[in-house]
Order: structure tokens, then sequence, then C-alpha cells
């Protein structure tokens, strides 16, 4: 990311699902404080035409841990209804930076070794991970690729499962638990706006494990904004 731009540079346009208060708002501050030097606004997906500037160009960054289609369509729909030149990136998972904050979500519970810049801990305090997320079968084969980042970082087995629909994390606890894997934990890979409240606490009280918080406004997903911004600057 350059650390100047010029002021005609394109606006970057935060999309939330759902609502743009609460943590979608944090993500929007963190990455204001980072990059002073980009013009950010952020909308929910229904609000997103009116939030697009006239007259100059739009980079619109889904707040998406993964690339869901219907959720795209909708930002491809106000996009095309506000009638301007506005690009929209992908989600921004799989990448490592994902990977490294969920480890880091999970160790801030106690429900993982710290990081080796940290190294907090020395014996695992689970035996293995389940990647939960929303928005059933097409986000579970969407986050493997995180899953197998997340499994290398951790060095025990991670199995990503639905949240939100069957099959969900009660068949993934079972299948781990008949591999030998009695103390599991759930890594939920949402922002925290995906999902209606309690569904992760519910799905980790169903198979008496423990949990992280969603990822949130870490630092990491702020950096992966900022990074889907920058690669449409290079183009």
């Amino acid at each position: 990311m350059p650390t100047s731009l010029p002021p005609d540079a394109p606006v970057l346009v935060l999309a939330a699902p759902g609502d743009a208060s609460g943590v979608a708002s944090e993500i929007a501050a963190v990455v204001r404080v980072d990059n002073p030097q980009i013009e950010v606004r952020l909308a929910t997906v229904a609000d997103l035409a009116d939030s697009l500037p006239s007259g100059r160009d739009a980079v619109v960054v889904p707040l998406l841990t993964w690339d869901d289609p219907a959720v795209l369509a909708e930002i491809g729909k106000a996009v095309a209804a506000g009638g301007t030149g506005a690009v929209v990136t992908e989600a921004l998972g799989p990448h490592p930076l994902l990977a490294e904050a969920l480890h880091i979500r999970l160790a801030e519970k106690g429900l993982a070794r710290a990081d080796r810049v940290r190294l907090l801990n020395v014996s695992s305090p689970v035996d293995a991970v389940i990647l939960g997320t929303a928005g059933g079968a097409r986000a579970v084969q969407a986050v493997q690729a995180t899953a197998v980042l997340l499994a290398s970082r951790l060095t025990m087995p991670v199995v990503a499962a639905s949240l939100d629909s069957e099959p969900g994390v009660s068949v993934a606890a079972q299948r781990l638990r008949a591999a030998g894997a009695e103390r599991l934990a759930i890594a939920p890979c949402v922002i925290g706006h995906e999902m209606a409240p309690g569904t992760l606490e519910q799905a980790a009280a169903e198979i008496e494990a423990g949990h992280a918080e969603p990822l949130g406004a870490h630092g990491a997903i702020a950096e992966l904004v900022a990074r889907a911004y920058g690669s449409q600057l290079a183009t």
C-alpha cells in the first residue's frame, strides 16, 4: 500500500452484509487509523448503491471470509444500480493472515499454543479444531484451504463444518472423536455479522467444546482489507 495517494484516488467502500454498526464499524475504524491516506466508507449491502462516490472511482471490499455468491450477487446489483465504475474485490479469504488471526483467537481463549513469537504454552490444550463457518455446505467447501493453513500452524487436525446448517459441527465432532480426538475447540471462521447471536455458543455446547471468539476487528482483517484495495490500485 502506498504511503500517500493522490486526492482523486479510489474510495475504499466496505460492504457489510447485514448491520454496518458493531464489528463492521470497528473494522472500518482500524482501516482508517492504519491507512490515513485512504478515504474509507462503510455501507451495508442494501445501502451500497447510495454510498458509492459520484464521478470518482471506488473499490468495494466485501466483509466476508469466503466468496458467498448470494452476497456478491447483491453487491454486484448495487454497484450496477449506482451507475459508477466501482470495482468489487474478492472476499478476504482464504489467506495465511486469516489462519494467523484464527490461531490468535484460539490462543486468547487458551485453546491453542501461542504462536512462536509469544511462546506462552508448551503442550496443546486440545486434540483437534473444528473450523466453523456460516453459509451452509458451500461455505464449508470454500474454507477448506483456510482449514489446511490453520492445521499447518497448529500441527493438529482441523476440520471445516457448518455452524448454521446440517450436517454441522456435531457430525464433525463425532468423526474426530471416533478417530481419537477427545478435546475439541471451535474456531469460527466468521467476522461476526454472518450468523445469528448465540449460534456459536449453542454449537459449542452441543459438542461440549470450547470456542474462540469471531475474528471481529482483528488487525489481520484490516490488513486484508487494505491489501484487497491495494491490489486493485496495482492493476
